[in-house]
């Protein structure tokens, strides 16, 4: 054999062998926002393991007019688990066999990724298991969905000067959102979309305002006065008011290293016809004495709107207090 035909096969070898190699490496995740493929066999699926997981990650989002599930599903037989299945975000592998298992493993098939694998003997371990930990996988889930948008965001973001002079935060909003109001310690945002709109506001309040005790009435209170005086419809005394008839989901959470409450409903447009989902963050920023307040609220008749919220809370999650 030649020298030279010696070297051209030895190149070829390891340039293939690099490739091998990087073929195995975990790649992008491409999924579609908020999906879940799940790796199970249709007999599971189509009993009560499918059930259980139907019920848990397909629940409805709170705070929407319309049912709308948390997550959107895909379901694959164990023996097709491979190639486009496998780039998704969020994985859920069930099996059925000679050990009982739960584990969570980031960025098995894809980065970033979500691989979660259960297995029992039975039935009835698969549904144990199911119980006890989907709290915390639809946890890890929606932080790494959130994360992926906030990904988005970093291709084209807006402006935000005019949000850190005023309100000393920084916050990842796209491009596509424009100012449309400022006040003293008010500034509202929105994107118009096919058919309706999507908006974020931030305000500010004094610290005592918002009273621990009887914080779902004070917030739906301070809302509805700011709709009253800066949020309108185009007909004669119109204004954005809290839905009456629903009352809003409250929890506690932090964000950005401050306790704040999460209020989750739906607004409406006083005398007029428009009405949409709000989510809302009163945020106790202890450091400067002060509630901040982030809104995401859309206007979208036509279209589902469970990744417009979404969205809007990707935005408002990635705030950033500045030292």
């Amino acid at each position: 054999m030649s020298k030279t035909l010696f070297l051209w096969l030895f190149v070829t070898f390891i340039v293939s062998s690099c490739s091998f190699k990087k073929d195995k490496l975990p790649g992008d995740s491409t999924a579609a926002i908020n999906t879940i493929a799940v790796i199970i066999d249709d007999q599971l699926w189509n009993g009560e393991v499918g059930d259980s997981i139907r019920n848990k990650f397909a629940s409805p989002v709170l705070g929407l007019p319309q049912e709308e599930p948390l997550f959107t599903i895909n379901q694959y037989p164990v023996k097709l688990f491979e190639g486009f299945s496998t780039d998704a975000r969020n994985i859920i592998i069930i099996k059925k066999g000679n050990e009982t298992k739960f584990e969570i493993k980031e960025n098995e098939f894809s980065s970033p990724q979500n691989a979660v694998h259960i297995s029992g003997k039975t039935t009835a371990e698969i549904l144990d298991i199911l119980e006890e930990n989907a709290p915390n996988i639809i946890q890890k889930m929606r932080a790494i969905e959130i994360a992926q948008n906030q990904k988005i965001f970093k291709d084209s973001l807006l402006d935000t000067k005019k949000i850190k002079t005023k309100f000393n935060i920084d916050l990842l909003i796209p491009s596509k959102y424009e100012y449309v109001m400022r006040r003293k310690n008010f500034i509202w945002l929105k994107s118009e979309i096919t058919s309706g709109n999507t908006s974020v506001i931030i305000y500010q309040l004094p610290w005592n305002d918002i009273n621990p005790n009887n914080a779902v009435n004070d917030i739906v209170k301070t809302r509805d006065s700011i709709g009253r005086k800066y949020i309108h419809g185009s007909a004669y005394r119109t204004r954005m008011v809290t839905e009456e008839a629903y009352s809003p989901y409250f929890s506690k959470t932090i964000l950005a290293g401050r306790n704040a409450y999460e209020t989750k409903g739906t607004w409406q447009m006083k005398n007029d016809f428009m009405s949409g989902p709000f989510i809302n963050y009163v945020i106790f920023d202890k450091p400067n004495r002060r509630i901040l307040v982030l809104e995401g609220f859309c206007y979208a008749p036509s279209k589902e709107k469970r990744d417009l919220m979404f969205e809007l809370e990707s935005i408002i999650k990635s705030i950033q207090f500045k030292k």
